[in-house]
């Protein structure tokens, strides 16, 4: 095995003068070097839109673009030659304002289409509509890291018939095979992906990363090539949550009810698309959050620049918008004196409401009712007397003994699009094989859905011991060699892999009872047996199968979306929605800016809860990510660079940070879904944030228009 190294540029802007890889392509040890001159097949890919080079060609967009690949017989010295590759740049002026890049037709275009990836307008009712009470803020918020454990990593060995096996951790097997058979100018067969290892992923592997490189290496020196980045190098190498800027207007009558919302959001998407254009749709969708808005105009923009490239993190494309509309919802409880979960409830949406895209919500939104339970949740004690420093703003520091910390109260409401949307055709391919293994009815469970961390290797077992009647499930690891089941994103796999897997099970039980020459009608699968209504056993399924075996494959299509009207941004874009509700309790050492989470109670609608303790543990988990965001987890770019490209700098949650949680799970079945089921793992991020940043408001008075809100937004020092 050899081992390959990535040079990346130093700089977010420049063009390549000059590239020169003789010297490292002579260093001992050293097997290949390639440029973008080597790409086998089309040197693009991309999610969206076909625009990254797999190596830079001539120009350098963001800092840390790939630039060149070697391989060698050790880690150590592939890193020494990187150091010989000769590049000369002429460097450029980096564009790093978004809002700007949207508007400025002066500025450089940074592709051939320039530099607006998608515009989306979302017109709803009148959006001239005027009311009452008046409400107005601009709210940025800053690039947050996906912070996965396992860094990028991937094993390509070349095959005896010309293609390449490749084992690594991704989130969307097919997609992946896809866009590296094109640029290896191979066909989708002689790409074989294999999904190896789990270490999180919250978006951040789907993008490509060291996948077409791997194999590039692979092929040319006809030997299996391992990649693996450093921390370092993986802050480079992945995509990260769109920075945002964001004007909101909001008018109300002076009773609570909402009359319109008015907003323009700003997603800068770095140098290349990734998944900006469904941020831009996601964010405008979802722009006016769980309520009931009669008038809306919302204008939305996604823009490249020469910051890092951002694209896929868990909440996609919703986080920012609840963000800026949960602030807007306290500021408009604050005008209007009335209690801020009570102007939610009255403004909440319901089974039966439109949505600002003219959407019919036809599935249980309890989202008055999540409200009401987080509201009705015991608050934590008022501190009295001397106090633990542990439990004080700093904790162990001994900053303060409770002098100067005051206590405040905010909640944070969300709407999350579970799916993909917009019309594009979402499903999930599940083969499923029924056979005796040692005398005992067994089924194996073969999708290529990735895990990684939710849970859904032991929901495929769940599903297949329920429809089947057999104890013994096992699954096989996913890979290409079975029909795509789309990414492990948009909190969607249980929904259309548990739907490909029920179909396939199902298909199965029909042969059984085919091959009994029973009707299915009143029959069951159960212990190993063929069960009548009655409850009569009418066959042991091992005897039944004896030596041979019944497999069958299917897919699962949930219902169809439809693409934006272009003009008014009207249309069933979704699939199904999500909401939650987080009240948190926080206390701010006004004097040092340090904040404290004392409690993160949150209430969510799972429709069904298939495994109940991962269902807490989705919302724990994903309330950790939103408090990251709500006080310290930022990727500082100036001038296009990254200053802490590291966990040293580059600050996450620990469970020192993380305070108890009370979580109330409902289940409110969607009548649309396999088994009722509504996504989990996305919600609970993305409302955590608005809750934690609102109760810093409250405990402070200050207007805070930014996450992650630092101690001098505080102290103003």
């Amino acid at each position: 095995m050899l081992w390959g190294a990535t040079l990346r540029s130093p700089h977010p802007h420049a063009r390549i003068v000059r590239l020169d890889v003789s010297r490292a392509l002579a260093q001992p040890g050293v097997h290949a070097v390639l440029t973008h001159e080597d790409v086998p097949g089309e040197n693009v890919y991309g999610l969206k839109y076909q625009d990254t080079p797999a190596l830079a060609d001539g120009l350098v967009r963001y800092q840390g673009e790939p630039v060149a690949i070697l391989a060698a017989d050790h880690p150590e010295i592939a890193r020494q030659a990187l150091k010989e590759i000769v590049v000369e740049y002429d460097v450029l002026e980096p564009i790093t304002d978004p809002e700007r890049a949207a508007h400025d037709d002066s500025l450089p275009k940074l592709h051939p289409g320039g530099n607006l990836v998608r515009h989306q307008r979302i017109v709803k009712g009148d959006p001239a509509a005027t009311a009452d009470v008046v409400v107005s803020g601009v709210y940025e918020i800053g690039m947050q890291d996906q912070a996965f454990l396992g860094p990028e990593s991937g094993l390509a060995v070349p095959a005896e018939d010309g293609g390449v096996d490749l084992y690594l951790a991704t989130q969307w097997l097919h997609v992946d095979q896809r866009q590296t058979a094109k640029a290896l100018g191979l066909p989708l067969e002689k790409v074989r992906l294999t999904l190896s290892g789990v270490g999180g992923a919250f978006g951040g592997r789907e993008d490509l990363s060291m996948q077409i490189h791997s194999c590039m290496l692979a092929l040319r020196t006809g030997r299996p090539v391992k990649m693996s980045y450093n921390r370092l190098e993986s802050f480079f190498g992945h995509v990260h949550r769109h920075p945002a800027k964001m004007y909101y207007e909001h008018g109300a009558t002076k009773d609570g009810k909402l009359v319109y919302v008015r907003a323009k959001l700003y997603f800068d998407g770095g140098a290349y698309a990734s998944k900006t254009p469904v941020v831009v749709g996601n964010g405008t969708t979802l722009s006016v959050g769980p309520y009931d808005v009669p008038n809306a105009h919302i204008e939305g923009w996604g823009v490249y620049t020469n910051n890092p490239t951002c694209g896929a993190m868990r909440g996609l494309g919703a986080v920012q918008p609840t963000y800026a509309y949960e602030s807007q919802m306290d500021k408009l409880a604050a005008a209007l004196g009335m209690d801020p979960a009570e102007l939610r409830i009255r403004n909440a949406l319901s089974e039966g409401s439109t949505v600002v895209t003219g959407q019919v919500v036809d599935f249980p939104a309890p989202v008055a009712e999540l409200v009401q339970r987080v509201r009705d949740l015991p608050l934590p004690p008022e501190p009295t007397g001397a106090r633990d420093i542990r439990e004080l703003p700093g904790g162990a520091s001994n900053t303060t003994h409770g002098e100067g910390v005051v206590r405040g109260v905010g909640y944070g409401v969300t709407i999350k699009n579970i799916s993909y949307a917009e019309g594009l055709d979402d499903y999930s391919t599940a083969r499923v094989r029924l056979e005796v293994i040692g005398g005992e009815a067994v089924a194996m469970v073969h999708t290529a859905a990735a895990e990684v961390g939710q849970g859904l290797v032991t929901l495929q077992q769940q599903i297949a011991r329920t429809e089947l009647g057999v104890p013994r499930v096992s699954v096989h690891p996913a890979d290409t060699s079975v029909g795509d089941a789309g990414s492990s994103s948009a909190s969607r796999q249980t929904y259309v892999t548990g739907g490909a897997v029920r179909n396939a099970c199902r298909a199965v039980a029909e042969a059984v009872y085919r091959r009994l020459g029973v009707p299915a009608a009143g029959m069951t699968l159960a212990g190993g047996k063929v069960v009548a209504a009655d409850g009569e056993v009418v066959a042991d399924l091992a005897e039944l199968l004896g030596d041979t075996a019944i497999e069958e494959t299917r897919e699962f299509h949930h219902r169809p979306t439809y693409p934006l009207d272009p003009e008014t941004g009207q249309g069933d874009a979704h699939v199904q929605y999500g909401f939650s509700a987080h009240r948190a309790v926080v206390d701010v050492d006004l004097d040092l800016g340090l904040v404290k989470v004392v409690q993160l109670d949150c209430a969510q609608d799972v429709g069904k809860a298939m495994n109940p303790d991962a269902v807490v543990a989705q919302i724990q988990g994903g309330s950790a990510q939103g408090l990251g965001l709500a006080v310290m987890e930022e990727i500082l770019v100036e001038r296009g660079k990254v200053r802490n490209p590291s966990f040293t700098d580059y600050l996450i949650p620990t469970i020192l940070d993380m305070p108890p949680m009370r979580v109330d799970v409902l289940e409110r079945p969607d009548p649309h879904a396999p088994y009722g089921v509504r996504g989990v793992g996305e919600p609970p991020t993305i409302s955590a944030t608005p809750a934690i940043a609102n109760a810093i408001r409250a405990a402070t008075g200050l207007e805070l228009p930014r996450v992650p809100i630092r101690p001098e937004h505080i102290t103003g020092v």
